[in-house]
């Protein structure tokens, strides 16, 4: 069975490149009839908090990105990295290594100086003599110094490296703690890992581990490393390009849906096809379909995906996704129509969640003032009549449907002799606050016909003090 795996570090916020890591493995795992496992890789004590675990829990849940197993935490398996090192030194595929600071930064500069790259010489590898007093080694693995690694990437293609490039890591720092080379092929060996898929930035780190598993006699997986996600400008993806806490994207009104099809597109294609749902993206998603080159992240189109999922959806599912946004905003949900059917009344409007409570907070919240634009050019005093018509006309109505209360409004228009923008405006602005809104006679159905009614009667207040005022 494949089984493939999202292992983060808990040093900061789960960003974009880390989420299309994550929804690679998962699409992988999930189109194959796999696992999914997370993983977190704490051992940086010093860097790693618990905000950003949390962090990185919540905005897998928030995209829907569920794993079968997990999470596992590494600073729990210390134990079990400790009989791994252990197992190391007694095969003599690892040693212990008295090498200084002082003693590595010489070696280090004098092979700057001859040209060479700088490495680890292997001074400590087969040595057999007192140890030096005072020192607390480190344990390094005894890496091949003949033949070669072959990776059979499944991106990338084929990769040699010679085994003479490679020197000797340290899988145990002086303290007794392992490093991350040494943790993650322990983790992707227990955890039965058949499918590495990560960044390309790992791919130097492959050879190293795949040396380490064959010494433990452990299977190797299949490795993919994807591409970098680039900046605009063509550096690495950073804050200032938009890698900014994938939270801040949901606080932003951005739909979970839309990210992941944005983020599934950087690097992976499907003919011209630009709109996924996640069910297309588990059916035609395949790792021969990435491309080897970086992907370059564009704010603006990752707008446009969301506010083509808004346009997509359905209203119930919109509502799921808004009514956070309504009630962080002052709105009580139950003070107003069905938030489905406002969602839908509002998607053809709305490129993200957070405008779509912006433009629809009237409908669960009583507001103070009209738009002072809007008011000063509809809320004159000739709009009075237009209002008092209407308003009575309104009261009349046995059904409040959009039908009824637009027939009120041509009947206004009619009798008064005046467009139907004189009566439309005015009670638009009346009902919403605002100069822009759906339809009219929609809204004020979705509204009730108390709310129009109260309203109109405050705009009318307005109007009178406003003439009075004048006067």
């Amino acid at each position: 069975m494949i089984k493939t795996r999202f292992a983060p570090s808990p040093t900061g916020y789960l960003h974009i490149g880390g989420v299309r890591t994550a929804l690679f493995s998962w699409l992988y795992a999930r189109k194959h009839g796999g696992q999914f496992i997370l993983r977190i890789e704490d051992t940086d004590r010093e860097r790693s908090t618990e905000e950003s675990v949390n962090a990185i829990l919540e905005g897998m849940s928030w995209l829907g990105l569920d794993y079968d197993e997990g999470p596992f935490y590494q600073t729990h398996r210390f134990a079990r990295y400790q009989e791994v090192i252990q197992q190391l030194l007694e095969s003599g595929h690892a040693y212990y290594c008295y090498a200084t600071r002082e003693e590595l930064e010489q070696l280090r500069q004098a092979q700057k100086a001859r040209g060479e790259k700088p490495r680890y010489d292997g001074r400590y590898r087969d040595f057999t003599g007192t140890p030096p007093q005072g020192i607390d080694p480190v344990i390094r693995f005894k890496n091949p110094l003949e033949g070669e690694v072959v990776i059979d990437d499944l991106v990338k293609g084929r990769v040699v490296i010679k085994n003479s490039e490679l020197d000797d890591l340290i899988i145990a720092r002086s303290d007794g703690t392992p490093t991350y080379n040494l943790t993650v092929v322990v983790d992707d060996w227990d955890m039965g890992i058949t499918h590495v898929i990560r960044g390309d930035d790992h791919l130097n780190n492959t050879p190293r581990q795949i040396n380490i598993l064959k010494a433990l006699g452990a299977p190797i997986p299949q490795y993919a490393h994807i591409p970098m996600v680039l900046g605009e400008d063509g550096s690495r993806l950073s804050k200032r390009h938009g890698a900014v806490n994938v939270l801040q994207y949901k606080e932003a009104g951005y739909l979970p849906e839309a990210l992941l099809n944005y983020l599934v597109r950087l690097g992976w294609s499907c003919g011209d096809q630009e709109i996924f749902s996640i069910d297309e993206m588990v059916e035609l998603f395949s790792l021969e379909a990435v491309n080897t080159a970086p992907s370059t992240f564009n704010p603006e189109k990752c707008l446009w995906v969301n506010q083509q999922h808004i346009q997509r959806s359905s209203g119930e599912h919109l509502a799921r996704h808004l009514a956070p946004f309504i009630t962080d905003r002052g709105g009580d949900l139950d003070a107003g129509p069905a938030l489905a059917a406002v969602a839908e009344l509002f998607k053809e409007r709305s490129k993200t969640l957070l405008e779509m409570a912006d433009q629809a907070l009237y409908f669960y919240r009583d507001f103070d003032q009209f738009d002072a634009a809007a008011a000063k050019k509809h809320l004159r005093p000739a709009a009075a009549a237009p209002l008092t018509t209407l308003k009575s006309k309104l009261e009349a109505l046995n059904e409040w449907q959009a039908d009824a209360i637009h027939a009120a409004i041509q009947q206004t228009a009619a009798e008064l002799e005046v467009g139907m923008g004189k009566v439309g405006m005015p009670l638009r602005v009346a009902i919403t606050g605002t100069g822009q809104s759906p339809s009219i006679d929609q809204v004020a159905a979705l509204l009730g016909r108390e709310k129009v009614l109260a309203r109109l009667e405050k705009a009318l207040a307005f109007i009178a003090q406003r003439k009075a005022m004048a006067n």
